[in-house]
C-alpha cells in the first residue's frame, strides 16, 4: 500500500507538471471556461465509477481512480493557474491565501461528509455527491471572466 501510494503521489506530480502543456490548447491561455470544460470532464469520472461498480469492481475502481487521479491532477494545475492569474496584483497574497483557505476547508468539509454519506448510504453515494459538488464547480467555472487578467 505505502508503494501504491508514493507511486500515486509521484504520478500526480508528473501530470500536475505536464498540465499546462495539455491546457493551454492552441496557445490559449486558460480562463473560467477552460475550468469548466475540465471540470465537466472530471465529473464523468466518478458518476461512471458509480454506475459501472456492480460490473467489475475491481477493475472499474482502480481504472476510475486513475483517470480521477489524472483528471484532478489537470484541474489542480489549472486552477493554480486561475488563481494566480485573476489575483489582483496589489493584494495577490491575500487573494491567493483566501483560495487555498477556501480549498482546505472544502476539502475538511468534503472529508467529513464523504465519511457520513459513506456510513449511511454507501460507496456509490459517495461517488454520486462527488460529481453533485463537480458539477456546482462547473457552474461557477462558467461565471468566471472568459479572459485571462494577465498582462504581460
Amino acid at each position: 500500500m505505502g508503494s501504491f501510494l508514493a507511486l500515486w503521489i509521484m504520478a500526480y506530480g508528473i501530470v500536475q507538471t505536464i498540465a499546462p502543456r495539455i491546457t493551454n490548447h492552441r496557445s490559449q491561455v486558460p480562463d473560467g471556461h477552460s475550468a469548466a470544460r475540465w471540470a465537466m470532464a472530471l465529473c464523468l469520472i466518478p458518476a461512471a465509477i458509480a454506475l459501472l461498480l456492480n460490473t467489475n469492481p475491481g477493475i472499474v475502481l482502480i481504472v476510475g481512480l486513475l483517470l480521477f487521479g489524472i483528471l484532478f491532477a489537470i484541474n489542480s494545475s489549472l486552477h493554480s493557474y486561475l488563481i494566480v492569474s485573476y489575483a489582483d496584483r496589489e493584494g495577490a497574497s491575500l487573494d491567493i491565501g483566501f483560495y487555498y483557505t477556501a480549498n482546505a476547508m472544502g476539502r475538511l468539509i468534503g472529508t467529513l461528509l464523504s465519511g457520513w454519506v459513506f456510513q449511511a448510504y454507501g460507496f456509490s453515494a459517495c461517488l454520486f455527491i462527488s460529481t453533485l459538488f463537480i458539477m456546482i464547480a462547473v457552474v461557477i467555472s462558467y461565471c468566471l471572466p472568459r479572459k485571462s487578467l494577465i498582462t504581460s
